[in-house]
């Protein structure tokens, strides 16, 4: 049967944090009772993560390990993972635990309940919550959204946001992506603002990854995201709709 959420996690040299990041979120769905499938996408991992979720498969049938063909990259296995969900429902989350499952059981509760194409999280409203974000990487954000928001006249605060829940019909109407990396977290949204479809927004929660490196470097904010940025600027003055929803 088809699953009402498909929730797919992209896996690069994980082995730290796989485990747990996979046993919370299953007993967290589990208790909530949502019909749900993981597809964790192994990103041409040298370490053991591929052993450990051939384990963890193993035990739980609703766990999916696919591997993604060279070279690597954060939207390259995203992408895999997308093509490969069966769910409605299709939720991105990070391996690195920085995600709450209990935020993903309300998004996913808040589409059931609505109309949206998608909801989107915020971690920087008054309800919002960052736990030892990188200043660096802090104040870069503020300024990259900043200048979104002011260039795609949208209110929404944290589009670089990673964690965000669409219909399958939503993403495959978000096509063709062209991000390989980080950059495919912005490509996402901007595309359901520019082709006009509807979202929801909710607070969310982040926190810095406990083990292993964080795959995301502040010079992939530069040049990857602009690009992504700037192509859905000229997509929304000059595709006269041919994209829209």
């Amino acid at each position: 049967m088809t699953p009402e959420l498909s929730v797919i996690i992209p896996a690069y040299n994980e082995e730290g944090c796989i485990e747990p990041t996979l046993r919370q979120l299953s007993v967290v769905l589990e208790r909530e009772a949502i019909d749900y499938e993981v597809v964790v996408v192994n990103d041409n991992s040298s370490d053991a993560t591929a052993d450990i979720l051939d384990r963890l498969s193993g035990e739980n049938p609703r766990l999916k390990r696919r591997d993604n063909s060279p070279p690597n990259g954060f939207g390259l296995a995203v992408r895999h993972g997308i093509d490969y969900a069966q769910g409605h429902w299709v939720a991105v989350m990070m391996a690195d635990a920085s995600d709450d499952p209990e935020d993903l059981v309300r998004f996913f509760r808040k589409a059931q309940e609505s109309d949206d194409d998608a909801v989107f999280g915020n971690r920087f409203t008054q309800a919002g919550r960052v736990v030892d974000y990188p200043l660096p990487k802090l104040l870069l954000n503020r300024l990259t959204n900043w200048l979104i928001c002011l260039l795609f006249a949208t209110r929404y605060t944290d589009v670089t946001n990673a964690f965000k829940l669409y219909r399958k019909t939503t993403l495959e109407g978000l096509k063709p992506y062209l991000s390989p990396h980080f950059n495919f977290t912005v490509e996402l949204p901007l595309k359901v603002i520019v082709r006009g479809y509807s979202y929801a927004v909710l607070p969310n929660s982040w926190r810095k990854r406990k083990h292993g490196v964080s795959k995301l470097k502040i010079k992939e904010m530069g040049s990857r995201y602009w690009f992504i940025i700037l192509y859905c600027l000229i997509e929304k003055w000059l595709s006269v709709g041919d994209y829209r929803k």
